[in-house]
């Protein structure tokens, strides 16, 4: 940057005006702010966004989350995280995330809010009557088959192993054999 005559005159002169005129020019003293994961217990999870996997440390106080971030340990995403997994926190803290079920009877155009309890009871009466209404015990040629062609899962990539095995017990208990997994997609 070429600084002419003028100009250094121009600024020369408006720094010593500012020192003349009581404008303080000494540095201004930083104080550090506590952080806010000092105290919070941390807790490892897995993104629930795509079937990568990647690993997240969820640092909460008093069940409360309070910051999230990637996990340097996990041999996945070895600390890194894409834009969504990143926003995790903003997830959880969103005002306008929903915190209970919501029913939307057939014809209607509104959705209402239910109880738990019903929408539950509401999900297993509906899984049990496909259940029963599509079993088959054996197949065209007399072999016992037990399943059911009427209901299919596809499962999610925030489930870790075990929580995997155990939900593909349950499925494969209902007699489902369309199972399939987010991670596959």
């Amino acid at each position: 940057m070429a600084l002419t005559r003028r100009q250094f005159l121009k600024t020369a002169g408006a720094a010593a005006a500012a020192g003349t005129f009581g404008i303080n020019m000494e540095p201004v003293k930083a104080y550090a702010q506590p952080l806010r994961i000092e105290r919070a217990k941390e807790t490892t999870t897995v993104c629930p966004y795509c079937g990568v996997g990647c690993s997240i440390i969820v640092h909460t106080v008093r069940d409360d989350v309070v910051y999230t971030e990637g996990d340097s340990n996990s041999p996945v995403n070895a600390g890194t995280l894409c834009s969504k997994g990143a926003a995790l926190y903003q997830l959880h803290k969103n005002e306008r995330r929903l915190k209970y079920p919501m029913y939307r009877a057939p014809g209607a155009t509104e959705w209402e809010r239910v109880s738990w309890d019903w929408a539950l009871d509401e999900i297993a009466r509906r899984v049990k009557a496909t259940r029963d209404a599509t079993f088959t015990e054996k197949n065209a040629k007399g072999q016992a088959v037990n399943r059911t062609l009427g209901i299919a899962s596809v499962g999610s990539a925030a489930l870790d192993n075990e929580e995997c095995y155990a939900y593909q017990k349950l499925l494969r208990s209902w007699g489902l054999t369309y199972i399939e997994h987010q991670a596959r997609i």
